[in-house]
């Protein structure tokens, strides 16, 4: 069966955004591709979207996963400092 998606919204896109930019940042920090401070601004632009206000049950869902990744990505950072 195929699955309904939920139209486009600007939380909905900000929130997906997030979501895959931070396997690149993790990447790039892993190939010494991007700078710590680089990784800082880009990991702020996922901290934005976060808090954000969530309207629908698929925008809770995403802000699940991006949070969870968030604090995974700030460890590497963290780490790597």
């Amino acid at each position: 069966m195929t699955r309904a998606i939920e139209p486009a919204t600007p939380g909905l896109n900000r929130l997906r955004a997030a979501i895959a930019l931070i396997p690149i940042i993790e990447s790039g920090l892993a190939d010494s591709k991007i700078s710590q401070q680089r990784a800082a601004e880009m990991t702020r632009f996922c901290e934005w979207a976060a808090n954000c206000f969530s309207e629908g049950e698929e925008e809770s869902k995403l802000l699940a996963v991006l949070t969870t990744k968030l604090l995974h990505l700030k460890k590497v950072i963290a780490a790597g400092a």
